[in-house]
C-alpha cells in the first residue's frame, strides 16, 4: 500500500512544485511507481510532468466534485503519473464549503490508487485553505520546502501550528 506525502507550505515560490516534480521523476526513474497529484489551481506540477492542461479528459476537480474515479483521470508519462490539475480546481474551494466531510475528499478520491502506487505526492497550493486541508488530510507525511531566510523560518513555526491543530482535530 502506497504512502501520501504532501508537499505543503502556505508561502509561495518555495519549491513545493519544484520539489515534487523531482521527486516523481527521480523516483519513477529508481523504478518505483509514483503518482503527482496536482491538487494546486495553477497546475503547473501538471505541465511539470509534460502534459497540457488544456488537453486533460478529467482533472482532480472531477475526481474531487463530480465524482470521477481518480483512475480515469490519471496521465501516463516518461518521468512518472499525474493526476493532473486545471483552471476549475480555483472554485473547489467554494463548492466544497457545505460538503460533507469536506476536508475528506481528496482522501476518499486518492483511497482507490493506494495499492497501485508506492508513492503518491500531493502538490498543495500555496495557502492554508480547504484544498491544503484536504491534501494534509490525505497524507500519511508531509514534505515542507522552505527557504533559507528568516521570514520562511517564522512561517514555518505558524504551519506547524496550524499542523498540530489538522492532526489533533482532523
Amino acid at each position: 500500500m502506497g504512502k501520501i506525502i504532501a508537499v505543503v507550505n502556505q508561502k509561495g515560490g518555495v519549491g513545493k512544485t519544484t520539489t515534487a516534480v523531482n521527486l516523481t521523476a527521480a523516483l519513477h526513474d529508481l523504478g518505483l511507481n509514483v503518482l503527482l497529484c496536482d491538487f494546486d489551481p495553477q497546475a503547473n506540477a501538471t505541465s511539470g510532468l509534460g502534459v497540457d492542461k488544456r488537453k486533460i479528459k478529467y482533472s482532480v476537480y472531477d475526481v474531487t466534485i463530480n465524482g470521477v474515479p481518480a483512475d480515469d483521470a490519471v496521465v501516463h508519462t516518461k518521468h512518472g503519473d499525474v493526476l493532473p490539475a486545471a483552471a476549475d480546481l480555483a472554485g473547489a474551494t467554494v463548492e466544497l464549503i457545505g460538503a460533507e466531510h469536506r476536508e475528506r475528499q481528496l482522501e476518499k478520491a486518492l483511497q482507490p490508487l493506494k495499492a497501485k502506487y508506492d508513492i503518491i505526492f500531493v502538490d498543495c497550493p500555496p495557502s492554508l485553505e480547504l484544498l491544503t486541508l484536504n491534501g494534509l488530510c490525505a497524507a500519511d507525511s508531509i514534505l515542507v520546502p522552505v527557504q533559507c531566510e528568516y521570514f520562511a523560518l517564522e512561517g514555518l513555526s505558524d504551519l506547524m501550528s496550524t499542523l498540530r491543530a489538522v492532526k489533533r482535530k482532523l
